[in-house]
């Protein structure tokens, strides 16, 4: 992305432990996304590591954390170990294609508030889907030079089951070549749900 604590290759895992108190510095409640680079459960990072950020997080309940990873067996793993998640994060795993829904029950089995799951880049038929102890999800195309493209079908098929199962749905983006490429609209509205009574925190900069 242009910064320097970025630029390495794509397979070298970096630990930025300086980053770790900075959420103890923001007073007004932010909504949290983390390792939108990486993935909190990656296996190079120790749980002794996760313990330390855990530590911040409970510090600071007026934040909420999105927690989002491929690896769902560590956070299954993880999450017995700590014996479920504090009330702010918000526990997910990616679920790409129907090859992946197996991550599905990996998250079931995570104690957390809210559990979610993000088919985003969405880049085949999701079929169909067991959404029980789910409360949200998230579903995008891909951007990008090699982007794939988006059968709006495969959507319609996901908010649907949303719908029926009262599961709030976020549609984020048809995709392209820019994020932006394709709009959000999805017959002709944007669908942006978030998890029944869990209040959206304000982000500031």
């Amino acid at each position: 992305m242009g910064l320097p604590a970025y630029q390495w290759a794509p397979d070298e895992l970096h630990i930025h432990e300086e980053v770790l108190p900075k959420p103890l510095g923001w007073k007004l409640p932010r909504m949290i996304f983390t390792n939108s680079m990486s993935d909190f459960f990656h296996e190079n990072i120790s749980f002794d590591f996760l313990d330390r950020v855990l530590d911040v997080i409970k510090m600071t309940p007026h934040h909420t954390y999105q927690i989002l990873t491929k690896r769902s067996w560590r956070m299954m793993r993880y999450s017995e170990r700590i014996g479920g998640f504090p009330s702010n994060v918000w526990c997910g795993v990616s679920v790409e294609s129907a090859r992946y829904k197996f991550r599905i029950d990996h998250l079931r089995k995570v104690k957390a508030k809210v559990r979610f799951l993000s088919i985003e880049p969405l880049i085949g038929p999701i079929g169909k889907l067991d959404l029980s102890g789910l409360r949200w999800i998230i579903v995008g195309g891909e951007s990008g030079p090699k982007y794939r493209t988006l059968n709006l079908d495969w959507v319609r098929e996901v908010r649907d089951q949303c719908i029926d199962a009262g599961i709030a749905f976020f549609f984020k983006q048809v995709g392209g070549l820019t994020p932006k490429s394709g709009g959000r609209l999805l017959d002709g509205r944007e669908w942006n749900q978030y998890p029944r009574a869990v209040p959206v925190p304000v982000v500031t900069r």
